[in-house]
């Protein structure tokens, strides 16, 4: 049985851990607001940049002078899949999620006969995965510098992407991360990079249907890697939301959990003074009896 002082030696360390929970979740709370607010800015954009890009792939699809983002290499035998997590720990099942999402994907290419490679964007990712799938990674992005998420970030990853499209490295490219909902609901998602691939949603409601100058394939040209890099900014700051809520609700559970133990604590040290208070009395008692 512990002594008076090692629990109260732990209630202090117990009460000094609750502290720091509680710090980080208020930090967690005031962070996550900005990242939520910047990722409902980005949505609107990112929807309606897919919604033209949809019109502009079905109008050129099956052309053989369609951009080659587009038409892809004509084979999928190799898969560069994109892991964005965090830099960062202490945010529940959010950095597992994604690694299982992707471990998943990975072990499903691997059976079927597909070569996998794996690019990882954030150190907590790079951790899990290097545990078992060490031999397919082949490039790291860090971004623990960066202390707010902006379009250069992804716009760097993008062209790190393209790149090694453009050099022959991979036939497909995948992104997974976890879509922002609530504090307590971030969604694993997985979403195709390369080839470009985008939902045709048709004309629009009032029937007009476009022409375009120059023609589809230009433009795309053009457009393609804007998009790709507004898809990778988009999973970005989606993630960022998704890490503060994750480690806001955390820490809020770690806080309860040490305030229970402290009261746990609290009431064994209680009993453990009555207990020696009253085998003092008992001691004292009996001394005063045996005179």
């Amino acid at each position: 049985m512990p002594s008076l002082k090692d629990l109260k030696i732990r209630i202090e360390s117990v009460k000094s851990t609750r502290k720091i929970t509680k710090a980080m979740q208020m930090v967690a709370a005031a962070k996550l607001r900005r990242a939520q607010e910047a990722a409902e800015a980005a949505r609107p954009y990112s929807e309606r940049m897919g919604a033209v890009m949809g019109k502009l792939t079905a109008a050129s699809a099956g052309s053989e002078t369609a951009p080659k983002l587009l038409r892809g290499t004509g084979k999928d035998d190799v898969h560069l899949l994109v892991v964005a997590t965090a830099e960062r720990g202490l945010c529940g099942g959010f950095n597992s999620s994604i690694v299982k999402a992707a471990r998943l994907k990975a072990q499903q290419l691997k059976a079927a006969g597909k070569t996998v490679k794996i690019l990882t964007v954030g150190k907590k990712g790079r951790e899990q995965l290097r545990r078992d799938l060490g031999e397919a990674m082949v490039a790291h992005v860090d971004l623990s510098e960066v202390k707010r998420i902006g379009y250069v970030n992804a716009k760097g990853i993008a062209d790190d992407l393209l790149s090694r499209f453009n050099a022959g490295e991979f036939d497909v490219a995948t992104l997974f991360f976890n879509t922002f909902e609530s504090v307590i609901s971030q969604v694993p998602t997985e979403v195709q990079l390369i080839p470009a691939k985008f939902e045709n949603e048709g004309s629009d409601q009032d029937g007009v249907t476009y022409d375009y100058e120059p023609d589809e394939d230009e433009i795309l040209a053009e457009l393609l890697p804007r998009a790709v890099a507004t898809q990778v900014f988009t999973g970005l700051l989606e993630n960022s939301a998704s890490e503060q809520g994750a480690r806001m609700s955390a820490m809020d559970n770690a806080t309860r959990n040490a305030g229970d133990m402290i009261d746990k604590l609290t009431i064994e040290f209680n009993r453990s003074r009555q207990a020696a208070i009253t085998n003092e009395l008992i001691e004292i008692i009996s001394g005063a009896e045996a005179l």
